[in-house]
């Protein structure tokens, strides 16, 4: 499964105002793993930045004058994102904005392009409701070291959001199980058992360790809900 990381800086907070981006960021997860592959530029909006939003990115108007307008990176970013996932924190807010840049140059919306849209903050507020959620706050929640976001920065936050978003999601790839590639088990004489015979093997006590370690953390990112332990109490 492919998913991409998203995120974007703006000028400002209101598409309707005439707002643009300035700086989008992508970050490829794949089966679960970060990847090196990642899409990343800042932008010429076209347009003066608004003091507001400069406090909190901190890209000056300077900095951008040479850098290329949306239409310049479109399709490269547009083939880096096809078919994946996108994974982004208040989506509304990107997709908003992305899908103008993308009107504006005559071309389909993010969804035409990208089969699902899964928005963190909304999973985070149904995960922990009544509680902050912000980035800054999950990446606190889930030990994740933002220790370098003193600003927001579009490649930093989305690098962010891919480690929180594996942690609020590790539940999900907790039923597999590592299947050996040995068609037959070796015995300790150097004989082996043919496929059919069952061969018991004991768990130490730093493995019953580790699984109880792994059941509580399931049990914390799912609420409560960890299958293993609810049959054992059933039992």
């Amino acid at each position: 499964m492919r998913q991409v990381v998203l995120d974007t800086e703006t000028t400002g907070l209101e598409v309707a105002l005439g707002h643009r981006v300035i700086e989008l960021a992508a970050v490829e997860i794949k089966n679960r793993k970060i990847t090196e592959n990642q899409f990343h530029c800042y932008l010429n909006p076209g347009r003066e930045i608004d003091r507001g939003a400069l406090e909190v990115h901190g890209i000056t108007d300077d900095f951008l004058r040479d850098k290329p307008q949306f239409a310049d990176i479109a399709a490269e970013f547009l083939d880096f994102i096809a078919g994946a996932e996108l994974i982004i924190h208040n989506a509304p807010f990107d997709v908003g904005f992305l899908n103008h840049e993308l009107e504006l140059i005559g071309r389909p919306p993010l969804e035409h392009f990208c089969p699902k849209i899964t928005d963190t903050l909304r999973m985070a507020k149904e995960l922990h409701p009544g509680k902050r959620n912000s980035l800054d706050a999950l990446c606190e929640r889930y030990q994740v070291d933002n220790s370098q976001r003193s600003l927001h920065g579009a490649l930093l936050d989305a690098r962010l959001l891919a480690d929180v978003y594996l942690a609020m999601t590790r539940g999900q790839d907790s039923l597999m199980i590592d299947l050996p590639e040995e068609r037959v088990a070796p015995l300790q004489d150097g004989a082996t058992t043919p496929l059919g015979e069952l061969v018991v093997l004991r768990a130490s006590a730093d493995e019953l360790a580790a699984h109880e370690a792994q059941l509580a953390g399931i049990d914390r990112v799912s609420g409560g809900r960890c299958v293993w332990r609810l049959m054992a109490q059933r039992g």
